[in-house]
């Protein structure tokens, strides 16, 4: 903790950044996020085992771009979103400082974002979490049970979108639940509408989602919605070996063609 507010101090007192957006007291349970303009508010700063808010969410916020150039306090999977925002063009190395935090609580300041994706790439493919297994077991289930736990689980969805503000892919400024000439989607939190919602939301994410499992955490009800976005990123894992957030490079297997594609989805 002290090695990554020494780091925020450099970068605060000597003017690279007007704000760092970290971590900071939260309640007993989990962090919040803080925004430090100040060596006082730099010292606020903290980073344990609370720290999994993606902090990546407010670097597309236009709040958050008014107060100046940033720095971000990054774990991998806020690493991961960074690479894959810059790979959607939505970050350049003009924008930001990013502040890597290691597994073993080393930090380090990277240069650009070719040194994170490199830093990235190291580290390894990203080892399977506790969802994929959670989606192996669902899919274990014959269809029918399928079907009915998922229209079971969406049915107590209120819509208040929490997971769309928690996701740092969600950053169109105009979603498609808002537009109402046409209505794509019902606004009505009802058995369709919920559904509609969260397979529009699930297929936004194809082959951008980087696995944070923010939006499940984000839920007041508690509902496993990440593991949908989650089950069509192991889906693409599988059919066309990507993985998000591991690559400057814009090579989405659902908005990319190539000869060589397989075409066995093809019946």
């Amino acid at each position: 903790m002290e090695a990554l507010r020494k780091k925020a101090h450099e970068i605060i007192t000597g003017g690279q950044v007007k704000v760092i957006i970290g971590y900071g007291e939260g309640s007993p349970e989990r962090a919040r996020a803080i925004f430090a303009q100040t060596p006082a508010e730099v010292d606020q700063l903290i980073f344990d085992q609370r720290c999994l808010q993606n902090l990546a969410v407010y670097l597309m916020k236009p709040e958050v771009k008014a107060l100046g150039k940033m720095a971000i306090t990054a774990s991998k999977n806020v690493l991961r979103s960074i690479l894959q925002l810059a790979s959607e063009n939505q970050l350049t190395d003009a924008d930001l400082v990013v502040i890597g935090i290691t597994d073993d609580g080393g930090v380090i300041e990277f240069p650009n974002l070719q040194a994170v994706e490199e830093h990235i790439k190291a580290a390894g493919t990203p080892a399977k979490n506790e969802d994929r297994a959670r989606i192996e077991e669902i899919d274990k289930k014959p269809l029918e049970e399928r079907w009915q736990y998922w229209q079971e689980q969406l049915s107590a969805c209120v819509k208040c979108y929490a997971c769309r503000s928690a996701c740092p892919m969600c950053y169109c400024t105009r979603c498609t639940v808002e537009c109402n000439q046409p209505q794509w989607i019902p606004a009505p939190s009802h058995h369709l509408g919920n559904l509609e919602w969260h397979i529009m939301r699930a297929m936004h994410l194809t082959g951008r989602c980087i696995e944070c499992g923010e939006c499940g955490r984000a839920c007041p009800l508690g509902l496993p919605i990440n593991l949908l976005t989650q089950k069509l990123a192991a889906e693409i894992e599988s059919q066309f070996d990507w993985q998000a957030g591991m690559s400057l490079k814009v090579e989405n297997p659902l908005s990319t063609f190539k000869p060589d594609d397989k075409e066995n989805f093809i019946k």
